[in-house]
């Protein structure tokens, strides 16, 4: 992939110009957060790295297990700012790599699952540089674990479906949500705390029962990890009082969820469509 004199100046030269052969990135899954859930193989990558470009949600416990010698650089995405475009990241990793170096482009959960790990790894194909993926516990797991809630269960969930709910410019996806409003299966949404509200009149509107069993999971697998369950029809104004990361997970397994607080209020809840983004605060 070439680069310009302008894109090549700013980056940082870590060896000192001294190519020492070809380098390699590894595309390492770091888990939800709780670095007990950090595969061997990631730990191992981890150590060897010189550099190492990982993501805001990655947690400090695990950056501390990377050697001192090595460079840490943030890329931390967050809703409607990012302190690196993508294709920024993209030229970063290759062009570390082509001073010989050995790049970990640190991930949270997995990064194959909505953590753009094929747009990297496309981007390091085309430069003819090595990469090497790690997955990674992805967060939806470690949420289902902690809670008690299956993401399949005989005769219960036959099917579980992970989607986003976040695009481009703040907007819905654009799903197909008579499938997802079948019932028996589990549908997850990553990123999907903001359009919570959208997302369950979308459901509703497609014949899901309102009283589909509901988790919310905050800061999954952490120390702060919040759970709270609800049904579709009580999702919106659950998700409105948190500011996440959070997972949304709709279905009938999620009746066996442990909560912290369960959140279902007493009385019927308005319909989703009626409820205001930020309604409980």
């Amino acid at each position: 992939m070439a680069m310009s004199p302008a894109s090549r100046k700013s980056l940082v030269v870590l060896n000192g110009g001294s190519r020492r052969g070809p380098g390699r990135v590894w595309l390492v899954g770091a888990g939800p957060g709780d670095p007990e859930l950090l595969t061997i193989k990631a730990l191992n990558a981890l150590r060897s790295a010189d550099v190492i470009v990982h993501d805001g949600l990655v947690s400090p416990e695990i950056l501390e297990l990377a050697p001192v010698k090595a460079r840490r650089i943030s890329v931390a995405k967050r809703r409607a700012h990012h302190s690196y475009g993508q294709d920024e990241i993209n030229r970063m990793l290759v062009a570390f790599a082509e001073e010989g170096l050995e790049v970990v482009r640190l991930k949270g959960g997995d990064p194959f699952i909505f953590g753009r790990g094929g747009e990297e790894l496309e981007a390091c194909r085309d430069a003819g540089v090595s990469c090497i993926v790690v997955p990674g516990v992805t967060s939806a797991l470690a949420a289902a674990a902690a809670a008690g809630a299956p993401l399949t269960h005989r005769g219960v969930a036959q099917a579980v479906t992970f989607v986003t709910g976040h695009a481009r410019n703040e907007e819905i996806p654009n799903l197909d949500w008579p499938a997802l409003a079948r019932s028996n299966q589990t549908v997850v949404i990553y990123m999907g705390l903001a359009q919570a509200q959208t997302i369950a009149a979308q459901l509703l509107s497609r014949g899901r029962d309102p009283k589909t069993p509901a988790l919310i999971v905050e800061n999954a697998s952490r120390a702060d990890e919040r759970r709270l369950v609800t049904t579709l029809s009580g999702l919106a104004s659950v998700a409105a009082v948190l500011e996440g990361p959070a997972l949304l997970m709709v279905g009938e397994a999620m009746a066996l969820a442990r909560s912290e607080g369960v959140a279902e209020p007493t009385k019927a809840a308005p319909p989703a469509t009626a409820l205001s983004a930020r309604g409980l605060q």
